[in-house]
């Protein structure tokens, strides 16, 4: 099985983490042989994620648990930048991990630990700017869902993390365990992308 592991992080967007699990999660169900182990990673044992919702990750950051897909959510990511523990961890997981992705302000993060430095990038719509004043380096780009880098792979805000989440299983699964995964979610999959 591949391990999928999803940060979180204090004020981190609750449907950032939840859509992306839910996803790997439900391709599991559609498919004879599974193919996740989805968990969550966390600094703490109980994480406050935005507007008070509790999550108590099934890793920590000490743990040596090894990572196959990393996937780093946005939130209120400002305090996690200026975390050097978490964003050593996020640059040592992105160099062993096959794949890496990011959720919305998540690629903030990712920036900032050095996983990515150049190269097409986007994020939610209200911080667009923010990242192009930040990490000038990066071509962001907007009005895209989500940017398939190839091992690496960005989403704008929130629900666009499905979207992306969903190509990641189709590459790895097959489109149509992909398509059966939304089915089962009824959920509507935009596949666009650049």
């Amino acid at each position: 099985m591949l391990s999928v592991g999803i940060l979180v992080y204090p004020d981190v967007e609750v449907m950032d983490f939840a859509g992306p699990f839910e996803v790997f999660s439900t391709s599991n169900r559609v498919q004879e042989n599974p193919k996740f182990d989805v968990f969550l990673v966390g600094e703490e044992s109980l994480v406050s994620a935005r507007n008070g919702f509790m999550v108590s990750p099934r890793y920590f950051l000490d743990d040596s648990r090894s990572i196959d897909i990393l996937l780093v959510p946005g939130g209120v990511h400002e305090p996690s930048m200026s975390n050097e523990k978490l964003n050593h961890w996020i640059a040592e997981k992105a160099r062993q991990a096959n794949t890496v992705a990011s959720v919305c302000t998540g690629v903030f993060l990712l920036a900032n630990s050095g996983v990515i430095v150049d190269g097409p990038v986007t994020t939610h719509h209200e911080d667009i700017e923010d990242l192009r004043k930040r990490f000038p380096a990066l071509d962001v780009h907007s009005n895209v869902r989500w940017i398939d880098r190839g091992d690496v792979f960005v989403s704008a805000g929130i629900s666009a993390g499905i979207d992306m989440s969903l190509e990641i299983v189709a590459q790895l699964c097959g489109k149509e365990i992909a398509l059966k995964t939304a089915e089962k979610m009824e959920y509507t999959w935009l596949e666009k992308t650049e």
